[in-house]
């Protein structure tokens, strides 16, 4: 009767703790370098929208200080309901939250400051889109 020695067990043991010493250790410089690329990529990602929400907002900002100054020259100059519309407007782009990216309001302002836009501009007779976005589709102008 051989009995095969007990160490086949031990003699495998070295070879999967090592195995699985590597696999840890690449897990944690895969993690450690996953994270400090992340945040990278996302502080890209937030200048580069944070720029557009300011581009935008500063757009319509134009267009009411263009439409303030008209109205300070001559108060005639849009009937009462645009004067309205574009008193709202100016009170929406204010209120736009800008010092809280993480407000969950943000998207929901900015939507209505855009419905407000294209209202002032459709009472106005004038074709003015901003640029930076893609132009209103045909669902935008028949929720008017």
């Amino acid at each position: 009767m051989d009995q095969q020695p007990q160490n086949d067990t031990d003699f495998l043991e070295p070879s999967v703790l090592l195995d699985e010493t590597h696999y840890q250790e690449g897990y944690k410089n895969g993690y450690h370098d996953g994270l400090s690329s992340g945040k990278e990529d996302g502080r890209q990602v937030g200048l580069k929208m944070g720029f557009q929400v300011g581009e935008e907002l500063g757009f319509y900002q134009g267009c009411l200080d263009v439409w303030t100054s008209a109205m300070r020259i001559d108060q005639n100059m849009f009937s009462a309901r645009v004067m309205k519309n574009i008193e709202q407007l100016a009170a929406l782009v204010s209120s736009y939250p800008l010092s809280d990216p993480e407000n969950e309001q943000v998207q929901d302002v900015m939507e209505k400051i855009r419905l407000k836009f294209r209202v002032i501009t459709a009472s106005l007779g004038v074709k003015l889109e901003y640029e930076g976005r893609p132009a209103s589709s045909k669902q935008d102008v028949e929720d008017l």
